[in-house]
């Protein structure tokens, strides 16, 4: 009989072999009935009769059948390949398999067509219990962690996950519960339990949360949406004797109950060296409706666009803004206010050094704006080119921002024009390297200009490392 071995058409390494069909596999039999039915699967419509799942263990097969249900509408055999290939991803999507393969074959029993197909799925469960050790680059700052995982609790890919992080500025450890919903794996629920200590030497703060949250993740149109409730309790405190006495009255017991909705449509082709597309993000938050102490509406955006150029070279744009506006007669917590400046926004100034400040310290701002303007190019030379090399991007940029309190009773016109007033800005060139598709390391020399009374400025030679970059 005929038999396709389908595996993966990626070229990005995955859970299983990589696949790729090879005419001369169709069939290996002489026998002249078969190769007349060969024949028909490869220029005449074909019928899946059946689609079988071998090596589940706890899994439920019910969930499975959402995700493998269109091999079922493939009218010819490339099609039947093409949509169990798509079958094969989302299946290991899931998390929940360490190997999925793929084996398309003649239909065979009395009620066999004489262009029918039979496709099995072979499966691989992940254990039980499965542990790990991992670092992790976040903005400015590294950190260990330790996790355990309990993949496929009840057999419909439910994920409970135990966190431990040690960083250079934080501590953190947390329990979450993930479910997606069957047949749709971007509406999920995350519920999570937390205790986070970090330090904020630039304020001469540190702050411990204790915390719950609910989050709800959906698509709608071309736009992803998450919903989210958070609870914590904060602890304020003094990172050395010298903070100054705005921060020591901020020190203290606080709790934050707080409802946010985030919506983001993002057509890049790359998060961290996007060559085309557009990222647009709107973030809101209201605190204090759900309860605590904390009473505030926040609004904060990103807007980011990209355009290939000549010579592989890529100009890219950005902006980000925001602003909170505190609710009541009670004034806003300095852990709730935007922070601006450093290698991760605007270059060549200290890290969160930007805006207001007391003896020192930077208490953050109510209200800020930033905008980028970036040419990414290949090394000069293109040494390592198609390997090594295309990890890293030479680039020119501009960056300026402000941030300040703003009097809610004077207005938008004077809001605008104080947003306006001591820009501070800065340009400079640079080396990037990409740390795989999550994080990005840049080395650049800075010039800051529009140096304002208490900025901290970093003339020169500048490192960053993170996520998100303005």
């Amino acid at each position: 009989m005929g038999t396709v071995h389908a595996k993966t058409l990626d070229p990005v390494p995955m859970h299983g072999r990589d696949l790729g069909v090879n005419p001369d596999d169709l069939v290996e039999t002489s026998e002249p009935e078969h190769e007349a039915k060969q024949e028909i699967l490869e220029n005449k419509d074909v019928v899946v009769q059946h689609v079988n799942i071998e090596g589940l263990g706890r899994t439920k097969e019910d969930l499975l059948g959402y995700e493998i249900s269109d091999v079922f509408q493939a009218k010819n055999l490339i099609d039947v390949m093409k949509k169990a290939h798509v079958a094969r991803q989302k299946l290991l999507r899931l998390g929940i398999f360490n190997e999925v393969e793929v084996l398309i074959d003649t239909s065979e029993g009395t009620d066999a067509l004489p262009n029918g197909l039979d496709v099995t799925f072979e499966v691989t469960e992940i254990k039980r219990l499965t542990g790990s050790y991992n670092t992790m680059v976040g903005n400015n700052e590294g950190s260990m962690v330790l996790g355990l995982k309990l993949p496929n609790m009840f057999g419909r890919a439910e994920k409970l996950t135990f966190q431990f992080s040690y960083g250079t500025k934080e501590t953190s450890y947390g329990l979450s519960f993930f479910k997606p919903q069957p047949g749709h794996f971007e509406r999920n629920l995350t519920l999570n339990m937390y205790k986070v200590t970090g330090q904020f030497p630039w304020s001469s703060l540190k702050e411990t949360d204790r915390g719950l949250s609910a989050e709800l993740n959906f698509p709608l149109g071309i736009a992803n949406h998450t919903l989210k409730w958070e609870g914590v309790w904060r602890e304020l405190g003094c990172l050395a004797r010298s903070a100054s006495f705005a921060v020591r009255e901020e020190s203290g017991h606080s709790l934050k109950s707080a409802l946010s909705h985030t919506v983001s449509i993002d057509s890049r082709n790359s998060a961290i060296f996007p060559s085309r597309g557009a990222l647009v993000r709107v973030n809101q938050e209201l605190a204090g409706y759900t309860g605590g102490d904390a009473s505030f509406l926040k609004e904060d955006f990103e807007l980011q666009l990209n355009r290939r150029f000549f010579w592989d070279s890529v100009l890219s744009a950005s902006l980000w803004g925001g602003i909170l506006y505190p609710i009541g007669e009670k004034v806003s917590c300095i852990a709730d206010r935007f922070y601006l400046g450093g290698p991760t926004s605007v270059r060549g100034f200290g890290m969160y050094s930007i805006g207001p400040q007391s003896e020192g310290d930077y208490l953050g701002g109510e209200a800020y704006w930033a905008g980028g303007l970036h040419l990414y190019t290949p090394l000069p030379f293109r040494p390592g080119k198609g390997g090594f090399g295309d990890l890293f991007r030479t680039h020119f940029f501009l960056n300026a921002g402000n941030l300040c309190n703003l009097h809610y009773g004077e207005g938008p016109r004077a809001h605008l024009q104080k947003l306006a007033e001591c820009i501070r800005w800065s340009y400079g060139v640079g080396i990037v390297l990409r740390l795989g598709n999550i994080a990005r390391l840049e080395l650049n020399y800075c010039v800051p200009m529009g140096v304002q009374s208490g900025d901290r400025i970093c003339d020169g030679i500048q490192f960053g490392a993170g996520i998100r970059f303005l």
